[in-house]
């Protein structure tokens, strides 16, 4: 028979044990087990964070290169971009986009308003492709936050459940060296101090496979920001220096 058709009685009984001796254990341990259910938390929920905001950014990309193909007009692109808020090579567009505003604004302010096309020709696109470059800058921040988070949480909280393991067995051995004790007086605060090993590891892997696999996303959306900032430039050619305007 088993409890609620699903848990074994066995199971259930050992369950109840190992809460018991976490309920008994000494305040060094307790303290442990709670920075490693606090750690475990937070992981799991920058993994829920970060998986929805990445979706996000690859459907809200999708969307806007798709458009960005099949649109040669600047302006039309940008209120694409405008729309599209999440989308990290959006964000680079603005920024390219506005600079290229700036200067043919500033080019009518010195009385150069048919100017941008031999302003590039001359001083090439450097300006478009430091704004590009900005852009990039600003969506891989967005990227790449909380992850250093996560990239802590995996590498600190193994060394965390070591330290109560550690701490336990000390004091498990300290009793038993005292005198008067036993292997089965001393096996509880054994089985305790290795329980804050568990919780540290059941803590640390899923921080450590999470930051491998938004790290490895954000690798992708940086060599789509890359393709794109060339696209950018090239679209700027087509529509500026070759265009009879």
């Amino acid at each position: 028979r088993t409890i609620a058709g699903n848990i074994d009685p066995n199971e259930f009984t050992n369950l109840l044990n190992i809460l018991e001796l976490l309920w008994n254990a000494g305040i060094v341990v307790k303290l442990v087990l709670v920075i490693l259910i606090a750690c475990s938390v937070l992981s799991w929920a920058i993994i829920f964070q970060k998986r929805k905001v990445f979706n996000v950014i690859a459907e809200e990309n999708q969307s806007f290169v798709n458009f960005f193909y099949q649109s040669t007009n600047l302006v039309e692109i940008n209120e694409q971009a405008e729309f599209f808020k999440n989308s990290t090579v959006g964000l680079m567009f603005i920024q390219g986009f506005t600079e290229l505003r700036k200067i043919r604004e500033k080019l009518q302010e010195v009385g150069k308003d048919e100017g941008l096309r031999s302003y590039l020709d001359d001083h090439g696109m450097i300006a478009l492709e430091r704004s590009l470059k900005k852009g990039a800058s600003t969506a891989g921040q967005s990227l790449d936050l909380r992850l250093s988070t996560l990239a802590s949480i995996g590498s600190i909280t193994p060394f965390i459940g070591l330290f109560g393991t550690v701490w336990g067995i000390i004091g498990s051995f300290t009793g038993l060296a005292s005198g008067g004790g036993s292997i089965e007086a001393v096996a509880p605060g054994i089985a305790e101090a290795l329980v804050a090993t568990a919780i540290g590891l059941f803590a640390a892997i899923p921080a450590v496979w999470a930051f491998n696999l938004f790290n490895s996303k954000a690798s992708e959306f940086q060599g789509q920001m890359e393709v794109f900032g060339q696209d950018f430039l090239n679209l700027i050619e087509r529509s500026v220096l070759i265009s009879k305007e």
